[in-house]
């Protein structure tokens, strides 16, 4: 039996995080999801002592749309994750797929310090963490 090692999030991490404030309504986030390409946004923390938050598509699907609610009209904080679980970027990506499994999240920002670096999810993990693909 082989032992792969499977590398760091770092290496398989989206490095190009887009931030918005937890007061941004809902349409206003879907644009610029659509604008970067990105299935989540971190929310930030309003003061050192907050935390980060974390607004996914399948947050906006579950609370705006099957709840059939205008989304001008629903703040980002209202339907956000906060606190997330959050990595390291020198964390196993093996690790990772675990923590997400235990805990039942498939996205979470990559945290170094106080500021995020990235975010991962098992998207990434799977298409950008198995180096026999490239």
């Amino acid at each position: 039996m082989t032992i792969r090692n499977w590398g760091p999030i770092r290496d398989c991490m989206r490095k190009d995080v887009t931030e918005v404030d937890g007061n941004m309504d809902v349409l206003s986030a879907l644009k610029l999801m659509k604008k970067v390409g990105d299935t989540s946004l971190i929310v930030r923390r309003r003061d050192e002592h907050d935390e980060f938050g974390m607004l996914l598509f399948s947050d906006i699907a579950k609370e705006v749309i099957a709840k059939n609610r205008a989304p001008e009209r629903v703040s980002v904080y209202e339907i956000m994750a906060k606190p997330c679980l959050t990595v390291r970027p020198t964390m196993e990506i093996r690790y990772c797929a675990r923590l997400f499994e235990n805990f039942g999240i498939s996205h979470a920002p990559v945290v170094e310090g106080d500021k995020v670096v990235g975010t991962v999810s098992y998207y990434r993990l799977v298409l950008h963490g198995l180096p026999d693909l490239d």
